[in-house]
């Protein structure tokens, strides 16, 4: 199977749907000889922050000098990243033998009768087997959705559970209710085994104190005043974060972002459990190291600087109250334009209104996804929620290119919502930028 035939398996598999469950899953790893069991899984739940603390685990646990795979969706910037080893994508080679060996375990279920696995479950299992096959010595295993009926979800037993935090997204899967969300999410905890959880409204905590409880599961959660004397701004951000037995380590991160400071004592907390459990090489000094070395590509990052463009992937209510509280401490006195895209399925809406103080104009754009909200649907809501100016571009280029230049050099550009279209967003920047390179 070449690189273009295993694409264009994964993209036929596209027609099964996405559907909740673990039969499927069970079967395919069962034809593929349940290489997930070999595995030392740190599993991954939550709605926003997952891939912050992926990263932040990643950094740390690949500076203890540990081969760290990490199986994260969706894909911003290149389908590949989906798998990655020490931050270092799949390669062509690689995707199409793996692609191979789960396309022959496909046909072997459907001649039983069973149903074919989704794209979902397909590449779940690749990535089962691509850590397997290269040895890896610790898997960060993100959820692609949920929690308990996820097709991650059939490990057995994680060396940890990780739980960030939880809000109002997937509600026409996940339920209606904060509560009946968190319960969807609790279900990767494990009889057992450890589960972090993030800081979280109550409503949310008292769901995963039960199940922990049901499970015998140790639940850990980082101290309410956990992170101290913390300093952020466009560069990133330096705490002390305060341990159970009071002492404190001295943290740096390069991200930025309100909500970076609860993911990083998210990913603390982990690391602590990891230290005491599993991995004692996580001193002090590593873990330091680590931090300082954290990259995640698309959550405030920084693509251009007169005017200030950034790319953020708030795409739920949950991530544009913290989106906005990053606004408000950093850019006070700074005109702001939005470009936005999102997905139908989103609180759309709700995001418009949370972002609506610190703008007076949008450009709304149509992501590149079956899933998308048309841009005039979008535009008509912008109006409503009170924006000044609402621009609908047909293309994301011609977005970028039209934000960035009515912008002055002290303005701020904030391209964000759906990841999907983020990295055609940050291709249409950097050529705005090589463009005015050769201006000159």
């Amino acid at each position: 199977m070449t690189y273009q035939q295993a694409l264009a398996f994964v993209e036929e598999t596209k027609k099964y749907g996405s559907i909740l469950g673990l039969d499927s899953i069970r079967a395919l790893m069962k034809e593929l000889g349940n290489v997930q069991e070999d595995l030392s899984i740190i599993h991954i739940a939550g709605t926003n922050g997952k891939g912050s603390v992926g990263a932040m685990l990643q950094a740390v646990l690949e500076e203890a000098g540990l081969k760290v795979g990490r199986y994260s969706s969706p894909a911003v910037f290149s389908y590949r990243e989906i798998w990655q080893i020490n931050g270092k994508a799949v390669s062509e080679e690689a995707y199409a033998a793996l692609m191979e060996k789960v396309k022959t375990a496909c046909l072997t279920l459907t001649e039983k009768g069973l149903p074919h696995p989704t794209s979902f479950e397909v590449e779940t299992a690749a990535a089962f087997l691509y850590f397997k096959e290269e040895a890896c010595d610790v898997v960060l295993l993100e959820t692609g959705m949920g929690g308990r009926e996820d097709a991650t979800n059939l490990i057995t037993h994680p060396i940890c559970s990780v739980i960030t935090s939880i809000s109002m997204d997937h509600m026409q899967f996940l339920g209606n209710t904060l509560s009946e969300i968190a319960s969807a999410k609790a279900g990767i905890i494990k009889e057992n085994c450890p589960v972090v959880s993030a800081w979280q409204e109550d409503v949310v905590k008292e769901v995963l104190v039960k199940e922990a409880e049901r499970l015998k599961a140790q639940l850990y959660q980082p101290r309410k005043d956990a992170i101290r004397n913390l300093l952020y701004d466009m560069n990133g951000m330096q705490f002390d974060y305060v341990r159970e037995n009071n002492s404190q380590w001295k943290i740096k991160l390069p991200l930025t972002g309100a909500y970076q400071a609860a993911n990083a004592a998210c990913a603390l907390k982990v690391i602590e459990v990891l230290k005491e459990k599993t991995f004692p090489q996580l001193t002090l000094s590593v873990i330091q190291n680590g931090f300082q070395k954290v990259c995640w590509n698309g959550r405030f990052e920084r693509v251009l600087e007169e005017p200030l463009c950034i790319l953020d992937g708030a795409h739920n209510e949950g991530a544009a109250l913290q989106l906005a509280k990053t606004l408000e401490n950093c850019f006070t006195n700074r005109k702001i334009t939005y470009i936005i895209g999102v997905l139908a399925d989103k609180a759309h809406e709700k995001i418009l209104k949370i972002m609506r103080p610190y703008s007076e104009t949008v450009y709304v754009v149509t992501p590149h996804n079956g899933r998308a909200l048309p841009a005039e649907k979008l535009a008509e809501e912008a109006k409503a929620a009170g924006y000044q100016t609402v621009i609908t571009e047909p293309l994301i280029e011609d977005a970028v290119r039209h934000a960035i230049a009515e912008s002055s050099r002290e303005d701020v550009v904030l391209i964000f919502g759906s990841l999907s279209y983020l990295a055609e967003a940050k291709q249409a920047v950097i050529q705005y930028r090589e463009g005015q390179k050769n201006d000159r």
